[in-house]
């Protein structure tokens, strides 16, 4: 949390949280896995909407990001309209 300048930034897991580059799904007990992820996912759309609409940024970043690249798209996204 950056406070001051009312952002918001998450750190997630690529299997937890579906990173569209690397998140995979288990070949066995799929019927668990799916609506978990699934249910995790829309976890996050949720507490990004509460986020943003009490005038908070968010940022979430998977942890395959290295980190020049996450101090990059921070910067970015406090300089965003």
């Amino acid at each position: 949390m950056f406070t001051r300048q009312r952002l918001a930034v998450f750190i997630d897991g690529c299997f937890w949280h579906g990173c569209p580059e690397r998140a995979t799904m288990p070949a066995t007990n799929t019927d668990y896995w799916r609506p978990k992820l699934a249910g995790n996912i829309e976890r996050d759309r949720e507490t990004n909407a509460m986020a943003q609409a009490e005038g908070w940024k968010v940022l979430r970043i998977c942890v395959h990001v290295s980190p020049e690249e996450a101090v990059g798209r921070k910067q970015e996204k406090l300089t965003a309209p």
